[in-house]
């Protein structure tokens, strides 16, 4: 039989969205499918620095920054961040329309000063920007902006009160970035990513698919929110979380129960995965 290729985002799908522990269930079903053979890999917007805790519950591989760095065991296969010149205009014209921005390097990420000010005037069921709440009052890594050194930056998070601040920005930016912002509006807050055009999360698919030689028919995607749409239409199966988009179900093959249902153990097991 041959071995499948499993993608799993990471927020509101493998784990509550800000966790970096998976339920028990989920660790199992992980677990339980490579030791079947199969392969299952992280996709996520996640860089390598807020994934790696993650990490030490077992996968084959990553796809990293939303499809900007992939790697396949411990080779890097994709590694694709923005030019100097892409960031600079990117972050000038975001300043401009006072947009909030967080930026993530490969191992790194740097938020604007008074995001987390921000942030205590918005609610709603919006996973990215739960993430986020929590990296913040945890102290998961994300440094003042102040403290930027230059190194590469593969993708901004952006967040604004007005869908009019990212007038400007879509028409210097959107021929080359996709404005990927989260169908599930939080009060008072837009937010989404602002993704280089080159690769997706279904770029990234088919690349792993590509250098392990497994073909996409063999492929299963799941995710909860619209920046896991590509994917999503990618994959040969593709799963959302029944606390996701709801856009994103209707795109979806299977709805799971949700990440504190034991959603990714019933649905690997009624996939046959393990």
């Amino acid at each position: 039989m041959s071995r499948k290729l499993i993608f799993l985002d990471i927020d509101g799908t493998l784990t509550e969205a800000g966790s970096n522990v998976p339920p028990q269930s989920a660790q199992e079903a992980v677990r339980r499918a490579r030791e079947k053979g199969n392969l299952v890999y992280l996709c996520t917007g996640r860089n390598m620095g807020m994934l790696k805790p993650v990490l030490e519950y077992g996968f084959d591989g990553v796809v990293a920054l939303g499809g900007g760095y992939v790697q396949c065991g411990d080779e890097v296969i994709y590694d694709h961040p923005m030019t100097r010149e892409q960031f600079e205009t990117a972050m000038a014209v975001l300043e401009k329309n006072n947009v909030f921005r967080t930026i993530e390097a490969k191992d790194a990420t740097y938020g604007d000063e008074h995001l987390g000010d921000f942030l205590k005037n918005t609610s709603g069921g919006n996973s990215e920007i739960e993430r986020w709440r929590k990296a913040l009052s945890q102290s998961l890594g994300i440094r003042p902006i102040s403290e930027y050194d230059g190194r590469d930056i593969y993708k901004i998070v952006i967040m604004c009160t007005s869908a009019s601040q990212l007038e400007e920005p879509r028409a210097l930016l959107e021929k080359e970035f996709e404005f990927a912002i989260q169908d599930v509006a939080a009060h008072n807050c837009l937010n989404g990513d602002l993704v280089n055009r080159a690769f997706d999360k279904g770029k990234g698919v088919l690349r792993v698919c590509e250098h392990l030689g497994i073909p996409v028919e063999d492929t299963y995607g799941f995710g909860d929110s619209m920046n896991d749409l590509e994917m999503i239409e990618t994959v040969a199966t593709s799963v959302c979380m029944e606390n996701g988009s709801e856009k994103l179900k209707e795109l979806s093959d299977i709805i799971a129960p949700s990440v504190t249902d034991d959603g990714l153990y019933k649905v690997f097991e009624q996939l046959e995965l393990f």
